[in-house]
């Protein structure tokens, strides 16, 4: 048995607005191969030069109402007047292809998917500190101050999610937490329960000592 070969999960981030998350989420996909990202459905109409079924899956909101009714969406959220949902296919279409899944959702999104899907891992972006995302947050001049305030009032709120994901993250140096990502990505691979050829694996080489040991005494009989 030279190698142990666990399932495929789907793999969550989330993280309050200005963590950085997202270029985590990047990163992470660019170093790994089978590490893709979850191609979200929503209503709004394409941006120049998105395409569709590769950055979003443009639908109208009568079919991702339809959607939802079918229960083809596994979890949906209303964001500036648009819906956004994530397709349940992709989950199976990633595990039958061996790829983990990336979700790179809200915190909101996060919470509706743990029930849903057990085998995924939730993982928490942290900022280094509460004043570092206060002034990343006021940096976005382009803002209003009471809705950079609004924003920041949020992202307390999420942050005390925290307590509630599997793992925490501290986004302090973005390799390092790339790093950090990959290792909980290889730790949970390994874990007992996603490895379904292990109790296999295991009788075969015991057999193979049994063998041995049964050769070694005619040897020594």
């Amino acid at each position: 048995m030279t190698e142990l070969a666990g399932l495929t999960f789907p793999l969550i981030l989330a993280a309050p607005s200005g963590a950085g998350k997202t270029t985590i989420a990047r990163e992470l996909r660019e170093r790994r191969g089978d590490v893709v990202f979850s191609v979200s459905a929503t209503t709004r109409s394409p941006r120049p030069g998105e395409r569709d079924g590769v950055d979003y899956h443009f639908v109208d909101a009568a079919e991702f109402r339809r959607m939802i009714g079918a229960g083809e969406l596994i979890e949906w959220a209303e964001v500036h007047g648009n819906l956004y949902g994530t397709p349940l296919r992709n989950v199976h279409d990633a595990v039958a292809r061996r790829e983990y899944l990336l979700l790179d959702i809200d915190v909101q999104g996060a919470r509706q998917l743990r029930g849903k899907l057990p085998q995924a891992v939730f993982v928490f972006v942290l900022p280094p500190s509460g004043l570092v995302l206060s002034e990343r947050l006021a940096g976005r001049g382009s803002e209003e101050v009471e809705v950079r305030r609004r924003r920041l009032a949020n992202a307390r709120d999420e942050i005390r999610e925290a307590a509630y994901f599997d793992y925490a993250i501290v986004n302090d140096h973005l390799a390092h937490a790339v790093d950090e990502v990959e290792r909980i990505l290889l730790a949970e691979t390994r874990r007992v329960s996603r490895i379904p050829g292990l109790e296999a694996g295991i009788a075969r080489m015991c057999g193979e000592i049994d063998g041995y040991l049964g050769t070694s005494q005619g040897q020594h009989g």
